[in-house]
């Protein structure tokens, strides 16, 4: 009976990974279409710059708030497939709900309300996948990096799609698509393996109790959390202020989007190809290094050419800034927490890097004011920074109390 059950097992194994698949790439695509185009949206409604911005930046702090503690009711509840669709559901139906109203209170309420049911969508979906995607004794099921990477895919060829079917003045296509991806996200979620006990890390990895205290204790936990803060928050002054440096250097609009392609293009790969060759190979220590060491030279270079060869050449480095790091950190969490404590664990990591892009982002108009390029020469720092604890901290070994 032993060659009859085997492939049976692969089909379920295939089945999940095609099933988180079309989760992400529903979720993922649904950011695309809308994310890059709410500010254009609200401007459609007659609202000032000043209330724009106020929108955007409350929704920021209501998705930092909400994504920690949706997470933890996910883990109390271990309803955590149920809590995933109810939030794209909701989320779906806040975004319709957006259509139907022009006053700016009603508007901040609603996408309020939006950011809260969406902060905690990704961080339930990668604490289901890695779960899912954890080391077996009869092998791995799929790659996490497979998942992250269409979902990555999905971004990009959702913003393409809506840009074909929006105008300057039309700007609803965004609301139906958006409706329609979550409601299809949450469909999704049914077709998702249940977590069960399987998922629970190996006996004596981690000293972690069924509580948050529990969790914080783990000191690989918490190195985990400041090394993601401090390389993803390192992308501030990239994110915030690249495109005006390289327009104010002359660098043509085409060229500014083909160094923003790269970067996606980049990412797409590691997370489908490179990185789980590279864990494989060097390990979690090995790829947290490699990131953080990306970082500085990512930083120093930008910080003194707006040569668009040079620059052609760096912005691949996000592959492993952002996705290689990012791929480490879900390895290590699969082997440090358990599946009670997985959305609350996502919830922390996302809430953390977070935190510290929001405040660094805010510090990056002053340092950009004051010294152009150089203000990329501090995320550098914070790099290396990073640096030793990626290379301390990410060792894969067991937690020992």
């Amino acid at each position: 009976m032993e060659p009859l059950s085997r492939p049976g097992i692969q089909i379920v194994r295939i089945n999940g990974a095609i099933a988180y698949i079309l989760l992400y790439a529903a979720m993922y695509a649904a950011f695309g279409v809308a994310s890059p185009f709410w500010p254009k949206f609200f401007e459609t409604k007659a609202l000032t710059s000043q209330q724009i911005g106020f929108i955007l930046g409350a929704a920021m702090l209501v998705r930092l708030a909400a994504g920690p503690l949706v997470g933890r009711l996910a883990d109390i509840s271990r309803s955590w497939r149920l809590v995933l669709a109810t939030c794209a559901a909701l989320a779906a139906a806040m975004a319709a709900a957006l259509s139907l109203v022009n006053t700016f209170w009603l508007l901040l309420l609603i996408a309020s309300l939006q950011a809260a049911a969406l902060a905690p969508t990704t961080s339930i979906a990668d604490a289901l996948s890695v779960s899912a995607a954890k080391p077996e004794i009869s092998g791995k099921p799929f790659e996490y990096g497979w998942i992250r990477g269409s979902a990555s895919a999905a971004f990009v060829l959702g913003t393409l799609f809506i840009g074909q079917l929006i105008t300057s003045t039309d700007l609803n296509p965004i609301i139906w698509m958006n409706v329609a991806l979550l409601v299809a996200a949450a469909a999704a979620t049914a077709l998702l393996p249940r977590a069960g006990a399987r998922s629970e890390p190996r006996s004596g990895s981690s000293p972690a109790a069924n509580d948050v205290h529990g969790l914080l204790r783990i000191s690989r936990f918490r190195i985990l959390l400041l090394v993601s803060a401090l390389v993803f928050g390192s992308h501030a002054i990239h994110d915030a202020f690249s495109v005006i440096r390289w327009s104010d250097a002359g660098m043509d609009a085409s060229a500014i989007s083909i160094l923003w392609s790269e970067a996606v293009v980049a990412e797409v790969i590691v997370f489908l190809i490179i990185g789980p060759a590279l864990l494989g190979r060097i390990g979690t220590r090995g790829a947290a290094a490699l990131a953080a060491v990306a970082g500085i030279i990512r930083w120093s270079v930008a910080g003194v050419t707006t040569s668009v060869w040079l620059l052609s050449i760096l912005q691949p480095l996000h592959g492993l800034t952002f996705a290689l790091l990012h791929l480490a950190c879900m390895r290590m969490m699969a082997s440090l927490v358990p599946i009670s404590l997985c959305a609350t664990a996502q919830g922390l990591y996302a809430f953390g890097a977070g935190v510290a892009t929001a405040a660094l982002t805010l510090f990056s108009g002053i340092l950009y004011a004051r010294y152009g390029g150089a203000s990329f020469f501090p995320m550098a720092v914070l790099c290396a920074i990073a640096l030793p604890f990626a290379w301390f901290g990410f060792a894969d070994k067991p937690e020992s109390s």
